[in-house]
């Protein structure tokens, strides 16, 4: 069975950087983590050395569909929740992004 790609981002959200995950045996989906917090919620000041990596995200693109046929349950737009190693990263035109497995998601916000 051939691959297929994404949808395309619809017009509103489109962004200069068109970044289409292919499937393989699961949905893949990509995600642009959100920028990790510069302050505790007392008002110190985190420094870059102490920061943790973020583990929410919006999601920017989706794979069509799996080998079984399966649609994925998260849609463009969505911020999810995923694990702190999931995905893999990518810089793409200065700006980072996570391609994982939809299974790394565990809820959508």
């Amino acid at each position: 069975m051939p691959l297929k790609f994404c949808k395309p981002l619809n017009k509103q959200n489109m962004s200069k950087v068109s970044i289409k995950p292919i499937a393989g045996t699961q949905n893949r989906v990509v995600v642009e983590a959100a920028p990790a917090e510069e302050k505790t919620a007392g008002g110190l000041i985190i420094p870059d050395t102490a920061k943790e990596k973020p583990q929410k995200g919006k999601v920017i693109s989706i794979s069509e569909i799996d080998e079984k046929g399966n649609k994925p349950a998260v849609k463009v737009g969505d911020v999810v929740l995923y694990g702190k190693y999931a995905g893999t990263e990518v810089t793409l035109e200065g700006k980072e992004y996570l391609i994982m497995r939809e299974s790394d998601i565990f809820a959508v916000i």
